[in-house]
C-alpha cells in the first residue's frame, strides 16, 4: 500500500504565491519520476511539471518561468512553488510518483484545490 498526501492548496489573489507539498509513505524501494498535474473544471488533466530522481525538470509552457518543482528524496516529498499565479491556474492539483520496488508502478495524490481569484 502506498499513500500520497498533498497539502498547501487554497485561495490566493492573482499575482500571489502558493507552495504545494506531497509526501509518500508505504511499501516501495524508491521513487523515480515525481510530477504535478492539474485539472480545471471541464478540462482534461494536464501536466504542470516533472522532476526526475536526479533533479532534471520539465515544465508545461503555461507554467514555465512561474512554477518551480523540487524534491527531497530523503523525505519522499515533492514540492511545487507557484508564483505570479493567474486565474487560469485555478484547478485541482494532483501529485504523481513513479515507484520502484513496489506492487504498484505508480501512485497519485488525492488532489488539492488551488483557486486564483480576487
Amino acid at each position: 500500500q502506498v499513500q500520497l498526501v498533498e497539502s498547501g492548496g487554497g485561495l490566493v489573489q492573482p499575482g500571489g504565491s502558493l507552495r504545494l507539498s506531497c509526501s509518500a509513505s508505504g511499501s516501495f524501494s524508491a521513487i523515480t519520476t515525481m510530477a504535478w498535474y492539474r485539472q480545471a473544471p471541464g478540462n482534461q488533466r494536464e501536466l504542470a511539471a516533472t522532476i526526475t530522481r536526479g533533479g532534471s525538470t520539465h515544465y508545461a509552457d503555461s507554467t514555465k518561468g512561474r512554477f518551480t518543482i523540487s524534491r527531497d528524496n530523503a523525505k519522499n516529498t515533492v514540492y511545487l512553488q507557484m508564483d505570479s499565479l493567474k486565474p487560469e491556474d485555478t484547478a485541482v492539483y494532483y501529485c504523481y510518483m513513479g515507484l520502484f520496488g513496489s506492487r504498484l508502478s505508480e501512485a497519485w495524490g488525492q488532489g488539492t484545490q488551488v483557486t486564483v481569484s480576487s
